[in-house]
């Protein structure tokens, strides 16, 4: 073997017995992370097979709860209304039908529309799911598509009440089913976004 100095007191090895040296270094090693990665893959693959898809039926199955799709309430204004389980508001359009979003493309990029199915504890009426246009389902809440609104910055706020945009009129979703009254939001200023 060829020796060369390049610290003092160490030897270097010739590039051929470097190589081998790499090998016999890195094989334990790539050995120790193979296996690991090998375990890993496997769990994954078996927590993927233990789970079941959701139902597709319009009423929310269990996995809502577990999803954090639970609406909740709050009081806005004297008004009881829903919220998204981050306390966000929801809100309706008044141009959609119990079967149908009309809010697509840069509507939807403002006014978001709330993922299917969820539940609520405690609140009366219908939970529901409908298919969007690109084949998403979307919450409903007695036959009115859910949304939030890009406006509302935190939790309690109700910026997007009253607003007529995109093609008509944004209420919150109230407990009651019925529209929240226009004027009625808890807004710090105007946020239409002139789309």
């Amino acid at each position: 073997m060829q020796h060369t100095t390049i610290w003092p007191g160490r030897p270097a090895l010739a590039p051929a017995s470097r190589r081998a040296a790499r090998r016999q270094d890195r094989h334990p090693r790539w050995m120790g992370w193979s296996a690991t990665t090998a375990v890993v893959a496997a769990a994954l693959t078996v927590a993927a097979c233990g789970s079941s898809p959701p139902s597709s039926g319009t009423t929310p199955s269990s996995g809502a709860a577990a999803s954090g799709n639970v609406l909740k309430t709050t009081t806005i204004n004297g008004v009881s209304v829903l919220t998204n389980s981050k306390g966000f508001t929801l809100y309706s359009f008044a141009p959609d039908t119990p079967s149908r979003s009309n809010c697509n493309g840069q509507c939807a990029k403002f006014w978001p529309p709330l993922k299917g199915p969820v539940t609520g504890s405690g609140i009366k009426g219908a939970f529901g799911t409908i298919k969007r246009s690109d084949g998403a389902p979307q919450a409903t809440f007695d036959g009115h598509p859910l949304y939030t609104y890009v406006g509302d910055k935190s939790p309690g706020q109700a910026t997007g009440n009253g607003l007529n945009v995109a093609g008509g009129v944004w209420h919150e979703a109230t407990a009651s089913g019925t529209a929240a009254p226009a004027g009625n939001s808890s807004s710090g200023g105007s946020g239409g976004y002139g789309y």
